[in-house]
C-alpha cells in the first residue's frame, strides 16, 4: 500500500470504529435489552435471547480487538512522518491482511461454515472482523428491536380492553346478563380469558407476536451492513383487534338490552293498548252481528272469536321478565308480543268488517234512496203518484226489520227508474239504478 492509501485507509477505518462504539452505546442503553434482561422468557424469545443475549459482550470483546488492531496501525503510521517501505508493508499487513488474532469460541463462522470444524484461534482481517462485528449487531439488534416493538405496541393496549371488558361485563351484570345463564356473559369471560392470556404471552414471549419482514439472521452470520439498520417487521395484533371487536359487538347488544330496560315500560303498555282495542272490536263486533241478526233477513252472518288467552299469559310472563330484570329474555317477547297484538288488532277489525257488511249494504241503499227523493224534488216529480208509491215501498222494505236487501235494492232501482223521462223509462235497465243515472 502507498502512503495516501494507507491514510485513507487508516482514516476509513477510523469513522467506521467510531460507528460501531455510537451503535453499540446506543444497543448498550436501548429499553428493549433492559427488559429482555429482566424477564421471565419463554418459547421464541427465550430461544433467540439466549443467544442474542450473549452478544452485547461478545461485540464490545471484538470492538476491543478492533480497536487494539487500528491503534497499533496508527502506531506504525506515527512512527514517521513519511513511511519507509518496512513500515508499509508492516501497515499493509496490520490494515488488509489477517493480522487481528480472536479466540475461535468469540467468533463465529461466517454464512456457508456453520458446519466447519471449531477453532480455537483464528486469523481474520480488519474487514473481516468488521463483517462479523455486523453480523452480530444485526443478530442483537432484531430480537431487542422486535421486543421493544411489541412491548411498547400491546401490553398497555391489553390493559385498556381489559378495563373496557370490566366496564362491559359491569353493564352485562345490570341488565340481568350473567355467566351460565346467557351467551353473552359467556363470550365474556371468554374474552376475558383470552385478553389475560395474551397479555401474559406478550409479556413472556413478545416475539411470538412479532412478523419480521424478513428471515432473521443467525448467530453472527450477517453481511457486512451498517450497524444502524432498524429490524423490519410489525407486530401482529391480529388476536387484539378480533378481541375488540367481539367486545364491541357485545357491547352494542348489552346497550340494546339496556335501551329496552329503560322502554320497557312504555313498550308493554303499547301492547295492551292494542289488545285493548281489539277487545273493544270484537266487541262492537258481536254488537253489529246481533243487529245484523235482528234486522237483515236471509243472511248468514260470520261467527266473532274470542279474545286470545294466550296473549295475555305472554304479557304476564313479559311482566315477570320486566319485574325480575330478566332484559335478555324480555327483548323477544316483547317484540313477538308487539307483532302478535298488532295482527290481533287486525284480526278484530277484519271481523267487525265482515260481520256488519250487511249494514253498511243497507246503510247505502238508504242513503241512495234519500238522494233519489231530493232528485225527485228539483225534477218536480215530488208529488207524482207513481214516484210517491215506489219511494214509500222501498223506504218501507229498508226501514223494516227484518230487511230484505235484495228487495230493498229492487225497489231502490225501480224508484231511480220512476225518475227518468217518459221515452226513456222503458229502455232503463236495472243496471241503471244508480243517483247519476239522470245526468
Amino acid at each position: 500500500m502507498s502512503r495516501e492509501e494507507v491514510d485513507r485507509a487508516l482514516a476509513r477505518l477510523g469513522a467506521e470504529r467510531d460507528a460501531v462504539e455510537s451503535a453499540l452505546l446506543a444497543l448498550q442503553d436501548h429499553p428493549g435489552r433492559r427488559l429482555l434482561e429482566g424477564a421471565e422468557l419463554s418459547g421464541r424469545t427465550a430461544e433467540r435471547w439466549s443467544v442474542a443475549g450473549q452478544g452485547l459482550a461478545l461485540l464490545w470483546a471484538l470492538f476491543d480487538r478492533y480497536s487494539e488492531a487500528l491503534a497499533s496501525a496508527r502506531a506504525v503510521r506515527a512512527r514517521r512522518n513519511r513511511p519507509g517501505a518496512a513500515e508499509l508493508a508492516e501497515l499493509g499487513e496490520l490494515l488488509a491482511g489477517k493480522a487481528v488474532t480472536v479466540s475461535g469460541g468469540q467468533l463465529p463462522e461466517p454464512a456457508g461454515r456453520l458446519g466447519a470444524p471449531a477453532r480455537l484461534v483464528e486469523q481474520v482481517s480488519l474487514a473481516e472482523l468488521m463483517e462479523r462485528m455486523n453480523g452480530w449487531y444485526e443478530t442483537v439488534l432484531e430480537v431487542v428491536g422486535a421486543a421493544d416493538a411489541v412491548w411498547s405496541a400491546l401490553p398497555a393496549r391489553i390493559d385498556l380492553l381489559l378495563a373496557e371488558l370490566h366496564r362491559v361485563q359491569m353493564l352485562a351484570g345490570s341488565v340481568g346478563v350473567r355467566p351460565g345463564g346467557h351467551p353473552l356473559a359467556d363470550d365474556l369471560a371468554d374474552l376475558a380469558r383470552d385478553l389475560t392470556a395474551l397479555r401474559d404471552g406478550v409479556r413472556a414471549d413478545p416475539l411470538a407476536l412479532w412478523r419480521p419482514a424478513r428471515v432473521p439472521a443467525q448467530s453472527g452470520g450477517g453481511s457486512a451492513q451498517g450497524a444502524f439498520g432498524a429490524p423490519g417487521g410489525a407486530v401482529d395484533t391480529e388476536r387484539f383487534d378480533r378481541a375488540g371487536r367481539a367486545l364491541d359487538d357485545i357491547r352494542v347488544e348489552l346497550e340494546g338490552l339496556l335501551r329496552l330496560r329503560d322502554e320497557s315500560h312504555e313498550r308493554l303498555q303499547q301492547v295492551a293498548d292494542l289488545l285493548q282495542r281489539a277487545d273493544a272490536t270484537l266487541v262492537e263486533a258481536r254488537r253489529a252481528r246481533g243487529e245484523v241478526l235482528a234486522k237483515i233477513a236471509a243472511t248468514e252472518v260470520p261467527a266473532v272469536p274470542g279474545p286470545t288467552t294466550a296473549l295475555r299469559d305472554r304479557i304476564r310472563q313479559a311482566v315477570e321478565c320486566q319485574q325480575t330484570g330478566q332484559w335478555h329474555r324480555l327483548g323477544p317477547l316483547l317484540d313477538s308480543l308487539e307483532d302478535a297484538a298488532a295482527k290481533e288488532l287486525g284480526r278484530a277489525r277484519h271481523s267487525l268488517t265482515e260481520v256488519a257488511q250487511p249494514l253498511a249494504v243497507r246503510a247505502e241503499l238508504r242513503g241512495r234512496l234519500e238522494a233519489y227523493k231530493a232528485m225527485a224534488a228539483r225534477l218536480g216529480l215530488a208529488e207524482d203518484p207513481e214516484v210517491v208509491e215506489r219511494f214509500e215501498k222501498a223506504r218501507w222494505l229498508l226501514w223494516s226489520a227484518p230487511c230484505d236487501l235484495r228487495a230493498g235494492a229492487e225497489a231502490v232501482a225501480r224508484f231511480q227508474q220512476a225518475l227518468r223521462p217518459p221515452d226513456r223509462a222503458g229502455s232503463a235497465g236495472p243496471q241503471d239504478a244508480r243517483p247519476g243515472g239522470q245526468g
